[in-house]
């Protein structure tokens, strides 16, 4: 078995981070919208010691390619899929627009539960990494547009965990805060903020030990003290 590695959302900060920590000697495959801006992530892969590195061009929109990919990526052969696709979108174009509102659903919703089931589904075992956020914990005014796609993508890997008890193909799911990377530029960090290299650290850490992981841990303390603030104060919160 090649025990193939597997990226989905290939110019991804924080995937390509944990790709880097777990490419040394095996077949990588690194997918997304553009293959020009995966290259650097390839090289830096190979540098690594990745056995090879394979680019595959693909949209994560069109939810009929999602089964075809994985089984061109190595199907039953990958053993490590990383699930980092996803755009944050424009909060206050999504209040007005609708059909940028639903952009950002079903690509940081639908599209990530359609890969999720395939990947559950073709997978005989291994690990594949899905990513919440503190955003779903509580919906603030200020980004619930993309808050209530990670409230619902964290139901629904909570669920796929249970359903995957007992198998060889285990699911953890990360809950990270404020990001410092590519997607958050020009944006002002945030109490408890990450970095990309400490989400993987904390990430990898975390497998084969727990189904899910706070990115710092101390924000599951935070999400504690979220959830008993009362609403004319929390609608005032910012991002």
């Amino acid at each position: 078995m090649s025990e193939t590695l597997l990226l989905l959302g290939g110019t991804s900060d924080i995937g390509g981070e944990m790709a880097s920590r777990l490419c040394r000697g095996r077949p990588v495959v690194l997918a997304g919208r553009s293959p020009e801006r995966m290259q650097p992530v390839a090289e830096r892969l190979r540098r690594l010691g990745a056995a090879s590195v394979q680019i595959i061009e693909w949209d994560a929109t069109e939810l009929d390619s999602h089964r075809r990919l994985v089984e061109q990526a190595g199907g039953a052969e990958i053993t490590d899929a990383i699930v980092a696709f996803g755009i944050l979108g424009e909060q206050e174009r999504a209040e007005h627009e609708e059909q940028h509102a639903a952009e950002i659903a079903h690509i940081d919703y639908v599209a990530q539960v359609s890969m999720l089931t395939v990947l559950a589904d073709v997978m005989r075992s291994g690990t594949i990494y899905a990513f919440s956020s503190i955003a779903g914990w509580r919906a603030r005014r200020a980004n619930y547009v993309y808050g209530s796609t990670k409230a619902g993508l964290d139901a629904f890997c909570q669920g796929l965990t249970d359903r995957l008890h007992g198998t060889e193909v285990h699911l953890l799911t990360a809950r990270p805060g404020f990001v410092i990377g590519s997607m958050t530029t020009g944006m002002s960090p945030a109490p408890l903020s990450s970095t990309p290299d400490q989400v993987a650290e904390a990430v990898l850490a975390a497998r084969g030990r727990s189904a899910t992981v706070w990115v710092p841990r101390r924000l599951r303390l935070l999400a504690w003290i979220m959830s008993l603030v009362p609403r004319p104060v929390w609608r005032r919160m910012p991002r």
